[in-house]
């Protein structure tokens, strides 16, 4: 890069971190995750309000664009790895059949679902509709906790479930994402059994062997970082094993960020999982924002614009998935197992959308698979299963409050 492109480089982060931390905290005084704020922002600075930052899609990036975006893709890299850090393998096998059930179900439903009405009722291709499908699949796990926090209820069943099956359906999602990933890059680029079948198998395999390695030699490679001097070694360590594991990731053909998500699973089960994350965590809040921001610049707000004709039928698509992503979820709550816990708090538990599904758009947008119409419909359907869940949540467990009054 010249001189001047560095400096507006510069520019661009501080432009990017401060209105990401400034509607962050607009976006948590109004009692809603700080990631809309993030995604919000990054609307306001894009062509389609301000202008401060265009980003042609389908077009190569400047250089100075080039880095946000690269620092947006070590952002999301260390979400993932976020995640896998504070994820528990036993408790969720200590949670039981329900969850899994709920989870099961909570992907089955809306992956078929968005799939049926994208083909057959909008008329979406087969691959795009395949696309859809995925986006709607995974349940955020950061949103659901939180909620469930403020309304005191994380010690109940219910919570213990929801939160189970949403990092389970996290992960099943992310295999989705490697089967779609690897039908896209295909050199055919068609839709065949053995293809997903394939590509299912390798990031099982992937996830299974980076797990079971990764246990027995993780504590070797931390043992011999904290016999050395220098400063952050532990740190550097556990980063450059979670690049590691997304390098390999990619290689093979899966998304990065399930070698993320595998490297955090596997750092859990160390002892020093917690100064890990502690460390971690001031990296992440600089560079997770940034990711977040990158996928508001994308969205084009006429594409919300009822009174353009171009723009109805896309809405209509819109419209429909924010149904199917709402009911498919509440109907996963069916999958409760025994009796004495309340099925419709697990169902609207898991109804909001968010980290996971965000990383599927910004994908399919990046690589050619979905449109920018497309995309905005997606980015709008995650931030309304977002914004209703707490209230709706906050409703159910009144309701049976006042029914067991």
């Amino acid at each position: 890069m010249t001189p001047d492109q560095t400096t507006q480089a510069i520019l661009y982060v501080i432009v990017v971190l401060i209105f990401a931390k400034l509607f962050g905290e607009f976006a948590e005084r109004l009692k809603q995750p700080a990631v809309l704020g993030e995604l919000i922002a990054g609307v306001i600075l894009g062509g389609s309000v301000l202008g401060w930052i265009r980003i042609n899609t389908g077009h190569s990036l400047p250089p100075q664009l080039a880095v946000l975006t690269f620092l947006a893709e070590l952002g999301v890299i260390l979400l993932l790895f976020e995640v896998g850090l504070d994820s528990d393998l036993e408790e969720f096998l200590r949670v039981g059949p329900s969850a899994f059930l709920v989870a099961t179900i909570g992907v089955i439903g809306p992956f078929a679902a968005g799939y049926l009405v994208s083909s057959l009722v909008f008329h979406v291709s087969t691959i795009v509709s395949v696309f859809i499908g995925a986006t709607l699949t995974a349940t955020s796990v950061g949103i659901t906790a939180r909620t469930l926090s403020d309304l005191n209820q994380l010690h109940t069943k219910e919570a213990k479930i929801i939160l189970g099956a949403a990092v389970i359906d996290d992960v099943l999602g992310l295999i989705i994402l490697a089967v779609v990933s690897g039908m896209v890059s295909s050199s055919s680029g068609s839709i065949s059994l053995w293809e997903i079948g394939k590509t299912a198998l390798l990031a099982v395999v992937f996830l299974l062997s980076a797990i079971i390695i990764g246990i027995r030699i993780t504590p070797f490679l931390l043992k011999v970082a904290k016999s050395l001097y220098t400063r952050g070694m532990i740190t550097i360590s556990a980063f450059l094993f979670c690049l590691a594991l997304s390098w390999i990731a990619h290689e093979i053909r899966l998304a990065t960020i399930v070698g993320a998500f595998a490297a955090g699973l596997i750092l859990a089960k160390t002892e020093d999982q917690a100064h890990i994350r502690h460390r971690i965590e001031p990296v992440a809040d600089i560079f997770i924002p940034i990711f977040f921001v990158m996928l508001g610049l994308s969205v084009n707000i006429a594409y919300f614009n009822p009174f353009n004709p171009e723009a109805r039928s896309a809405l209509g698509l819109t419209g429909t998935l924010i149904l199917v992503a709402i009911v498919m979820k509440v109907i996963s709550g069916l999958g409760v197992l025994g009796r004495g816990v309340k099925k419709l708090v697990v169902g609207v538990g898991m109804i909001p959308r968010g980290e996971v599904g965000l990383i599927f758009a910004s994908l399919g947008l990046s690589r050619g698979i979905i449109t920018v119409d497309e995309y905005a419909g997606i980015i709008a359907v995650i931030i309304v299963t977002t914004f209703i869940t707490p209230p709706l949540l906050k409703a159910v467990f009144s309701f049976h409050r006042r029914n067991a009054a």
